[in-house]
């Protein structure tokens, strides 16, 4: 008897988005308010916001999200007292397991918060449309775009949904063992390592890092100053650097293309930025290499 194929069972589907927005509000923001024939969903990545759903205005804490079935009136403003910083996705999905989500504030758990950064994260590397424009109504894909990146968007998206109807009404764990805690940040850490590597030829700020990684500052210094000894602008720092050092071995590269090619803003800037980590300047480290490459074949 040969095999017979399985069709997996597919309870819910998102093939279509609309929009991946992460916007850093003022604190007297105020948002007009809208409804659209699609759902969407509200994040309180910092800070704190008023949102109005229907009829009913809630306030959002922060790590809560509330999501807005279609048809539905909605708007957000800013209380005033801080600059909240708000993750929003907007999606289309038919699926009658999305009736669990309508009116609901949710409080997301560490893997939701993983799953919207990797959805803003693909969304940087699918789409050219900024994701601080609140008037974008639609999203324009990049030549260049990232392998696979749109799919991610919505595997990741579908993953979260689907994790948070199988935990329906379950509190979220807040306060997390050490032992859990330590392996959270090990895992936190290894994701924006990665993120870092993925986007050596950027010039990153420490707000990209965090927006994209949905992470606070001092958390992320946190970490990093735990676990590497230092900031992680000083990580991504080093990181250029011994980049560079590997293509300078590797010869392929003038000195002014390396710059350019990780993000320096000028050759003069990569140079000192290069003799400070490496206490050599460019040309003194390619010296010493074809001086230990000679070595090497016993030329010297």
């Amino acid at each position: 008897m040969g095999y017979q194929a399985l069709e997996l069972d597919k309870v819910l589907r998102i093939d279509r988005i609309y929009s991946v927005h992460y916007f850093e509000y003022g604190p007297d923001y105020a948002f007009t308010g809208e409804s659209h024939d699609f759902w969407e969903f509200v994040y309180a990545d910092k800070g704190e916001v008023y949102v109005t759903a229907g009829e009913e205005e809630k306030l959002l804490k922060k790590g809560q999200m509330i999501f807005h079935e279609p048809g539905e009136y909605h708007n957000i403003r800013a209380t005033g007292k801080d600059a909240p910083n708000i993750v929003i996705v907007s999606f289309d999905c038919n699926s009658p397991a999305m009736d669990f989500f309508r009116g609901r504030v949710l409080m997301a758990s560490d893997s939701d918060r993983v799953l919207m950064a990797r959805i803003v994260e693909m969304a940087g590397a699918a789409f050219s449309t900024p994701l601080d424009d609140p008037l974008a109504q639609h999203l324009t894909r990049r030549e260049d775009a990232a392998f696979g990146a749109e799919q991610v968007i919505g595997l990741s998206l579908e993953t979260m949904l689907l994790d948070m109807v199988r935990r329906g009404d379950s509190p979220v764990v807040t306060k997390p063992t050490s032992l859990i805690r330590e392996r959270s940040q090990n895992e936190f850490l290894s994701r924006v390592q990665q993120y870092l590597e993925n986007n050596i030829q950027r010039r990153l700020t420490l707000s990209d890092i965090c927006r994209d990684n949905l992470v606070g500052r001092s958390y992320l210094q946190k970490v990093f100053r735990e676990k590497t000894g230092g900031g992680a602008m000083e990580y991504f720092g080093n990181l250029k650097i011994q980049k560079a050092k590997e293509m300078i071995r590797e010869g392929s590269h003038n000195f002014t293309e390396i710059a350019a090619l990780l993000g320096y803003n000028s050759i003069h800037y990569f140079s000192r930025h290069f003799k400070k980590v490496t206490g050599m300047t460019p040309s003194e480290y390619a010296s010493s290499v074809k001086v230990l490459a000679r070595r090497g074949r016993g030329e010297e």
